[in-house]
């Protein structure tokens, strides 16, 4: 192993492009926290990854000795260490919903999104992988009239999950109808909307997904 540089502030290795570093940005910009963001190349990785995380994968987060290199876990790191605004709620039976609710998006959405956000040609089981989670997210879209977040009155950590893969539906080719969607339309416009989002996009989600 290499020398790991020391460093004063906390620093997000982030893929600019994958919705799971994303998620961890828009954390970082709903608390303000200071942090040195650097936009990494997948492909090209630098050296200090691999010194810094077992697994030499993105994201990786380092808060002065801390390396975190699981995007769930560092979003609720930053929740424990910043606690304000609160993302995940104070009762252990309301957490570990939300922890279900996270699990459940990424398994039910998440995985099918990384079928067709990592193949560079629309085979077989990327269309049907589109045509699932389209017809998923149709499906899902009522219960988005109940609350103004994802089954909640407050922004939360489930919607710091929710809101880069919706970011990416125009570049998963996925169009949602606007009346059966249009709960979950609404809602992506709160979530759009929201200064902490617009801070979290980097420049190549910014050219491409809006």
């Amino acid at each position: 192993m290499g020398v790991v540089t020391k460093r004063s502030s906390m620093t997000f290795f982030s893929d600019p492009q994958s919705h799971y570093s994303h998620r961890v940005r828009i954390v970082l910009a709903e608390k303000g926290v200071a942090v040195d963001i650097i936009d990494v190349d997948p492909d090209d990785k630098p050296a200090e990854i691999a010194d810094l995380n077992p697994y030499n994968t993105l994201p990786t987060l380092v808060d002065r000795e801390l390396s975190l290199y699981e995007p769930n876990i560092m979003m609720e790191y930053l929740d424990e260490r910043f606690p304000h605004p609160p993302l995940l709620p104070v009762y252990p039976v309301a957490r570990a919903q939300s922890r279900l609710l996270m699990y459940r998006i990424q398994k039910d959405w998440c995985s099918l999104a990384d079928i067709v956000l990592q193949s560079k040609t629309d085979t077989a089981e990327v269309e049907e992988a589109r045509k699932q989670l389209r017809e998923s997210l149709i499906a899902a879209a009522p219960i988005f009239s109940e609350k103004p977040y994802f089954m909640s009155e407050e922004f939360t950590i489930v919607d710091c999950c929710v809101a880069p893969l919706l970011w990416r539906l125009k570049l998963m080719k996925i169009e949602l109808p606007e009346k059966p969607a249009k709960p979950l339309i609404k809602y992506m416009e709160r979530l759009f909307s929201r200064e902490s989002f617009k801070a979290s996009l980097s420049d190549i989600e910014q050219e491409m997904f809006s």
